[in-house]
């Protein structure tokens, strides 16, 4: 099989390369360019598009003795993710941007190039286990390293483009891939996690927001629209936020606020309690289904975090969207998020958040 395999330069693509290598595939390495600047991209450690990291791809590829290439979506990964990004706080959502670039980008753009180059399917280095069937179906499951398990951030996957899909890293845990690494002489091989948002190369989310969006002050409420202080800029803030909060007028139990909602039109930021906070049913918009779309209701479990627990909801697929009615309250659901289902380790579908009560 032509395998196209997405090698970011961290230890995980870099051993599911190797994997594939190992069981006779015919692979190809390719590293995605997300900027026109790569120095304006999170460098070191923290990073997974820089500069730094193609190199540390191309290092891998060159060891497993495969080809390997970079290709240019610095301006689709623009318009479908850092542009969706600055348009959702706008719209006062809080988006995942990890989420629309595999979405949009990684499932989406690279499958459809590597396709028309004549490759059978994608790989990545996701901790996702996918299991095919006697029908020509695939399912996607939990990983077997819950720790590392990311298929949250894969609900987005039809199941034509599952189908297209490789994630060799589903059965094994972490410290086993470092040690493969290890073994193979890759220079990656303790090379710590990715994390934060790779666009904002400073890690200040707030300060980058601010340079794209207007920094206009407005009140700060409760739920009865008394003002309790002045903010400056309703991008700063998010659903379930508590700190910098900064208000003048003491809640009257002494308790600490948190942010209930945001509205953009009058940017007004609405504060309560934690109470205040706990929602039990949550409604989505552009669902997407694994498989086939299942009616419902039926009982599963939902997750609206990447690293949040699950929770056993009744879920039901309603004009268009989608129901969560949860089984306890949850806290901090902010619309833009992605709630993703479950059917036990199975993933069903996901869908994004717009409204919980």
């Amino acid at each position: 099989m032509r395998v196209l395999v997405a090698m970011s330069g961290g230890v995980d693509s870099a051993v599911a390369a190797a994997r594939l290598v190992a069981d006779g595939h015919d692979v190809t390495g390719v590293h995605l360019a997300l900027s026109k600047n790569p120095a304006s991209y999170r460098s070191g450690a923290r990073g997974c598009c820089s500069l730094e990291d193609s190199h540390d791809a191309r290092r891998v590829a060159d060891k497993l003795d495969i080809p390997f290439y970079v290709w240019d979506f610095a301006e689709e990964f623009r318009e479908a993710v850092v542009d969706d990004f600055i348009a959702e706080y706008r719209a006062g959502r809080t988006p995942n941007p990890c989420l629309r670039c595999n979405e949009k980008i990684k499932f989406a753009a690279v499958l459809d190039r590597g396709l028309a180059l004549g490759f059978d399917a994608v790989a990545t280095g996701h901790y996702a286990d996918l299991r095919r069937h006697g029908d020509g179906s695939v399912t996607l499951h939990r990983a077997a390293d819950a720790a590392k398990d990311q298929s949250y951030v894969l609900g987005m996957l039809t199941q034509d483009q599952l189908r297209r899909c490789v994630f060799p890293l589903f059965d094994v845990e972490k410290p086993v891939v470092r040690a493969e690494a290890q073994a193979l002489g890759f220079g990656v091989a303790k090379k710590p996690d990715s994390h934060d948002i790779c666009f904002i190369a400073d890690g200040d989310t707030q300060g980058f927001l601010a340079r794209h969006l207007d920094d206009a002050p407005g009140p700060i409420v409760d739920d009865s629209g008394e003002v309790l202080g002045e903010h400056r800029g309703t991008h700063r803030y998010t659903v379930g936020q508590r700190k910098g909060l900064d208000l003048r007028v003491p809640a009257p139990t002494g308790e600490p606020r948190y942010v209930l909602r945001i509205e953009p039109a009058s940017r007004t930021v609405v504060v309560g309690s934690r109470d205040d906070l706990a929602v039990t049913e949550l409604t989505g918009i552009r669902t997407t289904w694994t498989g086939s779309s299942v009616e419902g209701p039926w009982r599963g479990q939902a997750q609206y975090r990447a690293h949040g627990t699950p929770q056993y909801a009744t879920i039901e697929a309603v004009d268009g969207g989608l129901r969560v009615s949860l089984d306890e309250p949850a806290h901090g659901v902010a619309p833009g998020q992605t709630v993703v289902v479950y059917d036990g380790d199975r993933l069903v579908g996901s869908a994004v958040i717009a409204g919980a009560r």
